[in-house]
C-alpha cells in the first residue's frame, strides 16, 4: 500500500456508521455540555471535517465559485459520499435536506444542525480561502423546505 492509498479505517464494517449511533453522540454531548456548549463543539467539529475533506479533495484554495460549491459538495457529503447530508444549491446560502442532525426529530424540534453547518463551512472557507461567519437560518423541523446556512464574509 502506497502513501496516498488509505486504507478502511475498519476492516470488516468499512468507514460508516449509522445515524442513530452519531445522533446518541450528539444527544450525550448535549447533555453533558448544554445545548450551547454541545453547538461550539460540534459546530467546530464540522469545521475541521470540512477543512480536512476539501484537503482529501485536493481543492483547498481552488476558488471554486460559491455558485458552483453544491455539486461538489453534494458528491463528496451526499449520497455517493459520506451520506452527512444532501446539498441542493449554493450561493451565500448553502441549502441542504436529510441531514444527520435532523434524523429522528419531531417537527417542532429546536435542533440545529451545528455538525453539519461547521463541515459545511470548512469546506467553504478551505476551497474559498475566505474568512467566513456561518449561521443556521431556516431547519425542516421548523417548516423549512431545507436546512439553510448563511455564510457572510469578512
Amino acid at each position: 500500500m502506497t502513501a496516498t492509498q488509505v486504507q478502511p479505517m475498519r476492516a470488516a464494517l468499512g468507514d460508516f456508521s449509522s445515524v442513530v449511533c452519531f445522533k446518541a453522540v450528539i444527544v450525550g454531548v448535549e447533555d453533558t455540555l448544554g445545548p450551547d456548549g454541545a453547538a461550539v463543539v460540534f459546530t467546530r467539529a464540522g469545521k475541521v471535517r470540512g477543512k480536512a475533506l476539501v484537503a482529501e479533495l485536493g481543492l483547498t484554495g481552488s476558488q471554486i465559485a460559491i455558485e458552483k460549491l453544491a455539486g461538489t459538495l453534494n458528491a463528496a457529503l451526499g449520497q455517493d459520499g459520506t451520506r452527512l447530508c444532501g446539498v441542493s444549491r449554493s450561493y451565500v446560502v448553502i441549502e441542504t435536506q436529510d441531514t444527520v442532525c435532523s434524523a429522528g426529530e419531531a417537527q417542532g424540534s429546536d435542533r440545529k444542525c451545528t455538525f453539519t453547518l461547521g463541515a459545511i463551512w470548512g469546506a467553504l472557507e478551505a476551497i474559498t480561502d475566505t474568512m467566513f461567519l456561518g449561521e443556521q437560518t431556516e431547519s425542516v423541523l421548523r417548516g423549512g423546505a431545507s436546512d439553510k446556512f448563511v455564510f457572510t464574509p469578512f
